[in-house]
């Protein structure tokens, strides 16, 4: 081949490329929808940050993208705001779910939970389970973009762990509170673990808080017919009611539905112990709930709905429910 030749094809190439570049970026740029109202996105497990500096709602959720919205009521995105390290344990294409942003000490950080599909870690009944992990990431904008910080784990590479929150306790020590996955154990888990200053990594190890097995509104049928507790635990997040009770939500099953409950402790730290309420707080199929409070001062929960569309995937779609804390535990008002 020919000098000229081969710089006609090199040419040929970059501009190949290029127009390649184009059309990318006009797909990314194409996907961005403005003024999409709430029940017109599908979203498992909604986050919503309330930021008072930009004034703007930030909502995020399974799958790692990120809403905008000024009103809770017309949404822009999905944007992608996430930039893990391929090398790391997550691997190139992690899955995300159940993320948050939580604003701390002048940065933003992104509590998520990330799997790779590709690593095994263990085999349960027959089951294989993926790697999986409650991670953080850090940003200095609430719209990221969200990188890994020191520390490359946060909790153990052999258990399966998942929707992991952040809370403040009274120790004024940060923490994690996540839950260890019933795939391995076959009785989840809630448990908390101690983070460094900076959220740059964990501290020790993690310890139990409840057991899935102590809730007495989930239930599910053994295969000879026998009823018992549900052996899921799903979506922590911590609060504190108007009179300083600390409560947290959690989401289970009841049979085949998905529904929410709510534990308080009774020292009002992490610690406990955790008193589960005797019903769930929420209707069949509503939750992996949290709570924050609009620019107005209104206390909102955000969650979604969850029914089987008629393909056989679930449809879960994000609600807003007004809820009133000024007692020692939370009332949800219910939409019509």
């Amino acid at each position: 081949m020919s000098a000229e030749i081969r710089r006609i094809t090199q040419t040929s190439f970059m501009f190949l490329l290029f127009l390649i570049h184009l059309q990318v970026s006009a797909q990314h740029y194409s996907e961005i929808k403005t003024n999409i109202p709430l029940d017109s996105i599908r979203l498992s497990d909604p986050y919503i940050l309330a930021d008072k500096t930009s004034k703007m709602y930030y909502m995020t959720g399974t799958g790692g993208k990120l809403w905008k919205s000024k009103d809770l009521k017309l949404w822009e995105g999905p944007f992608t705001i996430v930039e893990t390290d391929p090398n790391s344990w997550m691997g190139k294409r992690p899955m995300i779910w159940a993320a948050e942003i939580h604003q701390y000490k002048g940065k933003y950080y992104y509590f998520a939970t990330f799997t790779n599909r590709d690593v095994i870690i263990d085999t349960v009944k027959g089951n294989k389970i993926e790697r999986r992990a409650s991670h953080i990431l850090v940003s200095d904008a609430p719209d990221g973009p969200y990188k890994p910080m020191e520390d490359e784990t946060y909790l153990p590479a052999d258990k399966p762990t998942l929707d992991g929150t952040f809370w403040v306790d009274r120790d004024d020590k940060p923490y994690m509170i996540y839950c260890y996955e019933w795939l391995q154990n076959w009785n989840g888990t809630v448990e908390k673990i101690q983070l460094k200053p900076d959220l740059s990594g964990s501290i020790g190890e993690g310890e139990l808080l409840f057991k899935s097995s102590e809730s007495p509104w989930s239930k599910e049928r053994t295969e000879d017919g026998e009823i018992k507790p549900n052996k899921v635990t799903d979506g922590p997040f911590l609060f504190e009611t108007q009179t300083g009770k600390l409560g947290m939500l959690w989401t289970s099953w009841v049979f085949g539905d998905y529904v929410q409950g709510v534990a308080y402790s009774e020292s009002g730290t992490l610690d406990g112990p955790w008193i589960q309420e005797k019903e769930p707080i929420t209707p069949p199929n509503f939750g992996h709930g949290m709570m924050f409070k609009t620019f107005e001062g209104k206390l909102l929960m955000a969650l979604h709905s969850h029914r089987v569309g008629p393909n056989g995937n679930y449809i879960r779609i994000p609600n807003l429910l007004e809820v009133d804390d000024r007692e020692d535990k939370i009332y949800v008002y219910l939409k019509n």
